[in-house]
């Protein structure tokens, strides 16, 4: 531990601690109830360093609450240590660019500020728990992105290989579709003479070809996987119009596995980027979409809207009737994301509340 200790600390009184997280150690502040500095250290990103941080920050006092930059990366284990004994969490986000201009970048600053930022209210989100089945579900769906991300990698490298391929393999690959191009790829059998471009480049086409199908099988066991997670842990939720496990993992791990930091609908529309902003000016009354928020979960609820506009005849009624109250079609497909929020949010807590149940049964 490095740290300094200020002579501001006289008597023992409610503390706040604000935390800036990095891969290697954490820089943690004190402050009391005045926001004055009691003092600041910096700890490794251990079990023990963890440890160490909290008997540190309540050594200085009551720990009421502790700020942490970064929840979600490098800072999700402490933050998952501090939540096991009691401590109360608040996520922080980043200062500002102004701010920063103002005051200065460095750990110590930013633990500070992190502190303040709790004191004054400005921040209030509570972290994501990250500590039942929703992280399985966001850890596979990491694991599954990037593969499919790969795999787009392979096939466009596949077509570029060939495109530079000697006339005769791109004669023969010639007019394929990518599932047969990557099949008649992976069939080719190159001798071991590299020194002919022809049989190099059969070589590089079978290895991409083969790392395709590779990554295909992954992806597909990712599938499986993943279908049996949210089919066990909110059944009702993949049952509801346009709602698919693509669109219902989204949606959990946007909630997160604590779904009561959620503090009410408006607190998710939000969080998903689907609460109305107004957008008024002079005479003119309206409201814009939200371009805030999670995109991820916003892309979701938009695939939502697309299936049921085009196949759900009560959503199809509603467009015709606010098209004929004056609405563009981005402004009802703002509405119709909120009122997506507001049917699928109750089932999204009654999914991850009952698997909080059982596996604390």
């Amino acid at each position: 531990m490095v740290g300094t200790i200020s002579a501001a600390v006289v008597e023992a009184g409610e503390v706040t601690g604000g935390v800036d997280t990095h891969a290697d150690t954490h820089t943690a502040a004190a402050l009391d109830h005045l926001g004055r500095v009691l003092g600041q250290a910096s700890f490794p990103t251990t079990r023990v360093g963890y440890c160490d941080l909290l008997v540190w920050l309540r050594g200085h006092g009551t720990l009421v609450a502790v700020g942490i930059e970064g929840t979600g990366s490098y800072g999700a284990g402490l933050a998952r240590y501090l939540r096991g004994e009691g401590v109360r969490l608040v996520e922080v986000d980043r200062p500002d660019r102004r701010a920063r201009r103002r005051q200065g970048k460095s750990d110590p600053v930013d633990a500070v500020a992190a502190a303040r930022a709790v004191q004054a209210g400005t921040a209030t989100g509570t972290p994501k728990s990250r500590d039942a089945v929703v992280e399985s579900i966001r850890a596979i769906r990491v694991a599954r992105t990037g593969a499919i991300k790969a795999r787009t990698a392979a096939i466009n490298a596949l077509r570029q290989t060939i495109i530079t391929a000697p006339a005769e393999l791109r004669e023969q690959l010639a007019g394929l579709g990518s599932s047969a191009l990557v099949v008649a790829c992976a069939r080719l059998r190159p001798t071991g003479d590299l020194t002919d471009p022809v049989q190099g480049v059969k070589t590089a086409l079978r290895r991409l070809a083969k790392r395709h199908q590779d990554l295909s099988e992954e992806i597909a066991d990712a599938d499986r996987e993943l279908e049996a997670l949210i089919a066990a842990t909110a059944p009702h939720l993949v049952e509801r119009m346009g709602v698919g496990p693509e669109v219902a993992g989204q949606l959990l791990i946007t909630a997160g596995d604590n779904p009561d930091r959620l503090t009410s609908e408006a607190a998710f529309a939000a969080l998903c980027g689907t609460s109305p902003l107004p957008a008024s000016s002079g005479r003119t009354d309206r409201h814009r979409l939200n371009r805030g928020g999670d995109r991820a979960a916003n892309s979701a609820l938009y695939t939502v809207v697309m299936v049921r506009m085009r196949y759900h005849q009560p959503t199809r009624d509603y467009v015709e009737r606010r098209t004929q109250q004056g609405l563009t079609k981005r402004e009802i497909i703002r509405c119709l994301k909120r009122y997506v929020v507001r049917e699928l949010l109750p089932l999204i807590r009654e999914a991850l509340d009952q698997s909080r149940s059982a596996t604390a049964g």
